[in-house]
């Protein structure tokens, strides 16, 4: 198991993409809204804050080409994390804040207000029945780590923001939702003259926050014939 970060050498990156943007938080509540969404969804609301600051990596991977192949194959996946969602909590979160927005200076009626969360709780049920949908049939993502280090259906049950799933998240993938943004490097360089029969494997990515080392750890033991190195690209 070989795995390499910052302070290693790496061939100069190419620019990479510009970083996610996200939708300004409003006074009520809004439906990728979570740090990990109702799911790690790309297309669920995600928690992580707006003033969340987005890293972009560099993901290089060495090898065998059978062996590259192999795991470029199985790294693929929807790019969803399936978390349980309680529909019932959210439509009464949603009502609070409306009934209380602004000090009472709302335009809504109580029944209004009632109405309102019961259509955001059957918006967020509808977008995550589409994204389980996509479960074990998409492959748009090709570096999931929800396939690749899966949280356990224990943990997926507390849903997306309880403490025990942050720290299960923070402890094995060292950042609280997937990458964004993730793609394949097709101007990843091989570096120092390879073996033959050798390759090299890219990806490039956004996190945000931290880096997922601690996912990167536990895939490359998982994989001890590749080398991994993980690589932070200033965005400035």
């Amino acid at each position: 198991m070989a795995v390499r970060f910052p302070w290693e050498t790496e061939p100069e990156p190419s620019a990479p993409a510009a970083p996610p943007t996200r939708q300004p938080l409003p006074p009520l509540p809004k439906p990728r809204g979570r740090r990990p969404s109702g799911a790690a969804r790309s297309d669920a609301p995600s928690t992580a804050t707006p003033a969340s600051i987005w890293r972009y990596h560099h993901l290089t991977i060495k090898g065998p080409l059978t062996d590259l192949e192999t795991f470029a194959a199985a790294a693929r996946g929807p790019g969803i994390i399936p978390w349980e969602i309680n529909g019932a909590a959210i439509e009464e979160d949603i009502f609070i804040r409306a009934v209380s927005h602004a000090g009472g200076s709302r335009s809504l009626s109580v029944a209004g207000c009632r109405i309102l969360a019961r259509q955001f709780r059957e918006r967020i049920e509808a977008r995550e029945g589409r994204a389980r949908d996509r479960l074990g049939v998409s492959l748009a993502c090709p570096f999931d780590l929800q396939v690749l280090v899966p949280i356990p259906p224990a943990i997926l049950t507390l849903g997306h923001d309880h403490p025990t799933a942050l720290a299960w998240l923070s402890r094995h993938w060292g950042i609280s939702d997937l990458p964004r943004q993730v793609r394949v490097r097709p101007d990843v360089g091989p570096g120092r003259r390879q073996k033959t029969g050798h390759g090299v494997l890219g990806y490039g990515f956004f996190t945000a926050e931290t880096s997922p080392r601690p996912a990167l750890i536990a895939i490359a033991a998982a994989w001890p014939g590749l080398r991994f190195q993980l690589l932070p690209i200033s965005t400035g």
